[in-house]
């Protein structure tokens, strides 16, 4: 049995899931709504505030889709009841953000400033000109996004410049010396 599979998830009282015959699951809550096909395998069902996971068979693929389906479900059941936030922040002379309109201006030693447009259902805030936060109800897309905007500067390790997630460690090298 799988241990994630098996472990039931506990429902807040403000979020209620809709449960449909062809196997939909729609999570709505304060923050919002979300819903997911489960796979064919996969059969939720609904005790109070608990919600419990099963799988129909003990086939390989149905027990590799049974946590998956869990941790996907506890995901949508955390974001509509408090959200999801990335973290990033913006390191190097001259690199700065900033937010206008619906797309994230990043001027970060490009010929060009990059714009980014910003997805539906994601909230960005910037701060201090350096500090970006991603906000959103949607685990993965919050992620997405976060590792989308890094992707156009990943710290680099000389230096130490670039786009980072708040706290992470940049290894630093020592450069080249002369002999």
């Amino acid at each position: 049995m799988s241990r994630i599979g098996k472990t039931p998830v506990t429902l807040p009282e403000k979020v209620k899931i809709d449960l449909a015959a062809d196997g939909t699951i729609v999570v709505e809550g304060p923050k919002g709504k979300l819903s997911w096909q489960l796979p064919k395998a996969i059969k939720v069902h609904v005790e109070g505030l608990i919600l419990h996971v099963e799988r129909e068979n003990e086939e390989r693929a149905t027990r590799a889709l049974h946590g998956l389906a869990r941790a996907l479900i506890n995901n949508m059941v955390t974001g509509v009841h408090q959200g999801f936030r990335r973290d990033l922040e913006i390191q190097g002379v001259g690199f700065r953000a900033a937010l206008k309109g619906n797309q994230l201006d990043l001027s970060i030693g490009y010929s060009h400033p990059i714009l980014f447009d910003v997805p539906e259902g994601i909230k960005i805030t910037v701060t201090d000109n350096t500090k970006i936060s991603i906000e959103g109800i949607d685990k993965h897309l919050v992620g997405q996004v976060a590792a989308d905007i890094r992707a156009y500067y990943p710290p680099e390790p000389y230096k130490g410049k670039g786009i980072r997630y708040a706290g992470e460690q940049v290894r630093r090298k020592e450069g080249k010396t002369v002999q």
